[in-house]
């Protein structure tokens, strides 16, 4: 059996960046968008608001966490601290729930006393302001969440861009009511905007928890190692037994590589290196443990399934 070696598969590098500039990003949004709320008083405008809460205290998590994962393995967390980006993506999901059911809360109230609205256009400018900063970090997240396999990232960037297009929403509809008189428009958009951060909640949580149930790699990752792999087929290895799970920014992966029973045992070895190396150039950040069997013997076929006959 052979293992990678920490010089060669290097823990994915520090996210923390990135957290801090989604801290300044929520609090820049939120005194906007809260400005914009006492211009207007509009409460689409304050669901706005109230969703850039929600932006802060996940970048915080977000913060927590992604310091947590980069720490190196140690004696009582030998696979490393990556699976706590899970946290920080169900922790933000959670918190987007509550503020939809702040958000309708707020909604239903104002749709039984309406109000009328007060300099909608400058509050609306000041909205826009805002909206525009969520973009530009939102891109810089999912780039950044892409590149380095971060759930976090990505969860922060998924639900700042929910945010962008839950304000385009408020702006038009707060903009309709201005126009049109009809009160009633700003708390119903107030509701869509509920709903709409609700689905964003609950697809965050269940990839969180997927992640926490050791999930395999997804299917173009696993393709790219088939294709690898078929390489080294033509070359009189085989292969089974291969098991994966993706941790945060880290992924692990077990194979079991049949190789010829005349080879030595460092012949073998040298093979197997060989096509870890392989693995981790075509998917970074990847831990692979290797287990060479003769290829002839019919005991090497035993372990096919995940878990080995005990007869």
């Amino acid at each position: 059996m052979t293992q990678d070696q920490a010089s060669n598969n290097p823990l994915p590098p520090s996210l923390t960046r990135y957290a801090w500039l989604s801290i300044a990003a929520a609090i820049a949004t939120i005194l906007l968008k809260g400005a914009a709320w006492k211009m207007t008083g509009s409460v689409g405008l304050l669901s706005d608001a109230i969703e850039s809460f929600v932006n802060l205290a996940g970048a915080l998590m977000a913060l927590w966490m992604l310091t947590l994962a980069a720490l190196p393995a140690d004696d009582d967390h030998a696979h490393g601290h990556s699976k706590a980006e899970y946290f920080s993506s169900a922790f933000e999901g959670f918190l987007i729930l509550l503020a939809a059911a702040s958000i309708a809360y707020t909604a239903i109230d104002r749709l039984r006393n309406p109000q009328p609205l007060e300099a909608v256009w400058i509050g609306l400018i000041v909205s826009v302001v805002a909206s525009l900063i969520n973009f530009s970090t939102a891109r810089i997240l999912m780039k950044a969440g892409r590149k380095n396999n971060s759930i976090t990232l990505e969860a922060d960037a998924h639900h700042l861009l929910t945010d962008v297009w839950t304000s385009v929403g408020v702006i038009a509809g707060v903009a309709l009511v201005s126009l049109t008189d009809w009160l009633w428009l700003d708390p119903a958009i107030a509701l869509l905007v509920a709903a709409n951060i609700v689905w964003t909640g609950y697809q965050l949580m269940h990839r969180s928890a997927a992640g926490l149930m050791d999930i395999s790699l997804p299917a173009e990752k696993l393709e790219k190692i088939d294709s690898l792999l078929a390489g080294y087929r033509e070359q009189g290895l085989d292969f089974h037994a291969l098991r994966t799970r993706q941790a945060g920014g880290r992924a692990f992966m077990t194979l079991h590589v049949l190789v010829p029973g005349h080879w030595t045992v460092q012949y073998g070895h040298d093979w197997a290196e060989r096509i870890e190396h392989d693995i981790r150039q075509a998917l970074p950040f990847t831990h692979v443990t290797t287990h060479v069997e003769p290829i002839e013997d019919p005991a090497s076929m035993n372990d096919q399934e995940l878990d080995r006959s005990l007869s």
